[in-house]
């Protein structure tokens, strides 16, 4: 190789990096289609003018086979080979696919972009549990963490025939309170003549 050439297993630990990028059952042997225009477009391989996201995208379906939607290593080297020509022009085949490889060697996926939580000193007030007052404090344990219904002053009992009922659960002791002989029974009434 010649001197400041870079070694093809400094590109595939960059490549392997990519390739597990964002999927956790990824093995780093093989690169999806999405991750090979990331690690074109955070390598500057994709410059917009010379190489744009669609030639990536051409390149990426020319190398890979026809029924499956992953590249080899093999196959990223070959597709490398075929973009080095058109982001370097004027190079031959071999100073531009050493210069494709020196944007590629060393690089991880960025996360520019990415959302994150903001701290912003609104959003700290108003989810600051130890301000609150009245029955919004009492949905909160002493750590600010929600008791969920548990908290809530106002859930409905619904254990009864009917859901409103406040006197649930006393049918039986308004029974025992009546003793059965202080009513004359029914059998009594209809039996006994009238005027007695």
């Amino acid at each position: 190789m010649a001197e400041g050439s870079v070694s093809l297993e400094e590109v595939k630990t960059s490549f392997q990096k990519f390739a597990v990028h964002g999927d956790t059952k990824a093995t780093g042997k093989e690169m999806n289609g999405k991750n090979f225009a990331k690690l074109c477009k955070d390598c500057n391989i994709t410059d917009g003018k010379n190489v744009t996201t669609t030639d990536v995208d051409i390149v990426f379906s020319k190398v890979k086979a026809k029924s499956v939607r992953v590249i080899t290593f093999e196959q990223f080297n070959q597709a490398l080979t075929e973009l080095a020509p058109k982001r370097f022009k004027g190079k031959n085949k071999e100073e531009a696919l050493q210069q494709l490889y020196g944007l590629v060697v060393g690089k991880e996926p960025a996360n520019i972009g990415v959302t994150k939580a903001t701290k912003a000193a609104a959003v700290d007030r108003l989810t600051d549990t130890s301000k609150y007052t009245g029955s919004h404090k009492e949905r909160f344990d002493e750590t600010g963490k929600g008791k969920g219904k548990a908290g809530r002053e106002d859930i409905p009992d619904t254990s009864g025939y009917v859901a409103a009922y406040k006197g649930s659960g006393t049918y039986e002791d308004k029974v025992k309170e009546d003793p059965p002989d202080s009513h004359a029974s029914q059998a009594e009434l209809l039996t006994s003549p009238p005027g007695c």
